[in-house]
């Protein structure tokens, strides 16, 4: 009985098969076929080409020979083989990136989940391995090693069939051999390959997380000194790399020779073979050269699957890592936020603990809360209150532990602005792709950012760096403002909308928001006082828990808003 490691891994990569059947199945056959086919038609076309030229010097000494069918053949089985390759090559490749684009989506899909966003600012470059290299790296199993094999086991399979014809112990005997050699040499290859594959994977990881960990963070490497402890540190991961390089090239090197040996084997064990036979007239010269020049070209197809065997590590590896977000897609969770709250609630929790990973205490315990439609509330407390849990459970970010959770569709107004490396424009319709010119200048206008803009040389196209690189921090909450209002949700989630901006833009900014947000839901978690005066309702956290639930106009609210950080 199998290991229960090696029964998952075992799962997993079927579960990427059935993947790849799913979405490309008849083109992923199609391209198989035609890969078969072309490896057949060169087979074919040595063979005829060998055995037509041996009869037709024959034929010169007096022998009578019919040059046009064989002379037709060969044409015909040329030109085939040059289109064939041609389709295949089209057909297999485009399945492929057909396939993987598909696995791509779903395996973002995957990651849009709750508590996707944590994940994704706690491991960035490594989710993005798995979208590129992980993905790229199952190309292997349908082009170098699916294909390959099934265009092998062709060719051992019409070798034997044409030897065969000639003598039946003979087709046997190396359709066998072009088994056990060619399939054997790459299952060994496989094997002795992995260790090596996976360590080159790994390295190559590393070494770009810690590229991309030197060139985003050089200045506080610097001033903290540690900058030639990175760099050596590169250098090392480079080093790994290098030798498990060299280790897989010194691998794929002996496999060719192999290859090449099995090779000479199969033309020497035909030729003596042949020999025996002519001289019991069982065969004539041109069978002969048939024969042996289709067992010199039948191995070929097996020496394709070196590459694949050596890069079978590698897939397997990323398909371990991939398969278990693939087997999450489409299971529902019984903590999923629902499309929509009780009837008359923006936001219903009950009953709901959420712990984080790598915490040993609650983030929230046991709340239970209503918040109606139209209501505007403050969510107040300490850092670590549990604040921004409440609005990550309400924006479908975060799963809890127990309990259950309904809301309504929500914007949420993050603490960080989210701007993203390209123009005004494209960050803007993020929140609403169709929205024209004009619709975006209102919202730039309502959210005081338009006289900015239009000061810009390229207006709307300006370009912004990464993180929004070029607006100051007042302008690019101002964005981040203008970015909510065009989104039409009936539900705002606000994270301390103007913390880190000065008392006059926050005051405007504040101002805005109270004026749009008219028939709107707002929760605000906040431990400012000039934002928590926007709201009707106070929600006092301390350690994961509601202690207090307070509206306007009672002396509690007052004390509550007192008690916070003035501006």
């Amino acid at each position: 009985m199998k290991p229960l490691r090696t029964q998952l891994v075992d799962s997993d990569v079927a579960r990427v098969l059935a993947l790849f059947a799913r979405h490309g199945g008849r083109r992923l056959a199609l391209g198989a076929f035609l890969a078969t086919v072309v490896v057949l038609a060169g087979i074919a076309l040595l063979g005829t080409s060998g055995w037509f030229i041996t009869a037709t010097a024959l034929a010169g000494a007096g022998a009578l020979f019919n040059v046009f069918v064989p002379s037709a053949a060969i044409r015909l089985l040329a030109l085939g083989r040059t289109f064939g390759r041609y389709a295949e090559r089209l057909v297999t490749h485009d399945a492929t990136l057909a396939v993987l684009a598909a696995l791509r989506e779903r395996l973002f899909r995957g990651w849009a989940g709750p508590d996707a966003a944590r994940a994704l600012l706690r491991r960035p470059s490594r989710l993005l391995f798995r979208l590129t290299s992980d993905i790229d790296a199952l190309e292997s199993v349908y082009l170098r090693l699916l294909v390959p094999a099934l265009a092998a086991g062709g060719a051992a399979l019409l070798a034997g069939l044409v030897l065969g014809a000639i003598d039946w112990r003979l087709g046997a005997a190396v359709c066998a051999w072009l088994v056990v050699a060619g399939t054997g040499t790459a299952v060994v290859v496989a094997r002795r390959a992995r260790p090596a594959a996976l360590r080159r994977a790994r390295a190559l990881e590393r070494l770009r997380a810690g590229a991309i960990d030197l060139v985003a963070g050089q200045a506080d490497l610097a001033m903290a000194g540690r900058l030639p402890a990175q760099c050596d540190q590169l250098y090392y991961r480079d080093l790994q790399l290098a030798r498990a390089d060299d280790a897989l090239h010194r691998l794929e090197t002996r496999a060719g020779w192999t290859y090449a040996a099995a090779g000479h084997v199969t033309v020497a064990g035909v030729l003596l073979a042949a020999g025996a036979l002519a001289r019991h007239g069982a065969v004539g010269a041109p069978g002969a050269a048939l024969a042996l020049l289709v067992a010199l070209a039948a191995l070929e197809p097996f020496a394709a699957l070196r590459r694949g065997a050596i890069e079978a590590g590698r897939s397997w590896l990323a398909a371990r890592r991939i398969a278990p977000r693939l087997r999450a897609q489409g299971v529902p969770c019984a903590q999923q936020l629902s499309a929509g709250a009780a009837s008359g609630d923006a936001l219903t929790l009950q009953d709901v603990t959420v712990q984080h990973s790598g915490r040993e205490c609650a983030a929230l315990r046991d709340a239970s809360l209503r918040i109606a439609a139209g209501e505007r509330v403050a969510v107040v407390g300490a850092s670590g209150a549990g604040k921004s849990t409440l609005l990550a459970l309400a924006a479908g970010e975060l799963a809890p532990q127990s309990g259950t959770v309904r809301a309504l569709p929500c914007t949420w107004l993050t603490q960080r602005t989210e701007l993203f490396q390209d123009t005004l424009r494209d960050n803007l319709l993020l929140a609403a792709p169709q929205a024209g010119d004009e619709r975006l200048w209102e919202a730039l206008r309502a959210a005081g950012l338009e006289q900015d803009v239009r000061r810009f040389a390229r207006g709307l196209d300006t370009p912004l760096g990464e993180g929004g690189l070029g607006l100051s921090g007042g302008q690019s909450r101002r964005l981040a403002l203008a970015r909510l209002l065009l989104r039409d949700a009936a539900f705002w989630l606000l994270d301390e909308p103007t913390e880190a901006l000065d008392g006059a833009t926050a005051a405007d900014v504040l101002a805005r928001l109270a004026r749009h947000a008219a028939g709107r839901t707002v929760l605000v978690a906040t431990h400012l006082r000039r934002e928590a005066a926007l709201a009707d309702r106070l929600l006092v956290m301390r350690g994961g828990r509601l202690v207090a639930d307070v509206r306007r106009g009672t002396n509690e609210f007052d004390a509550a808003l007192s008690a916070l950080r003035p501006d």
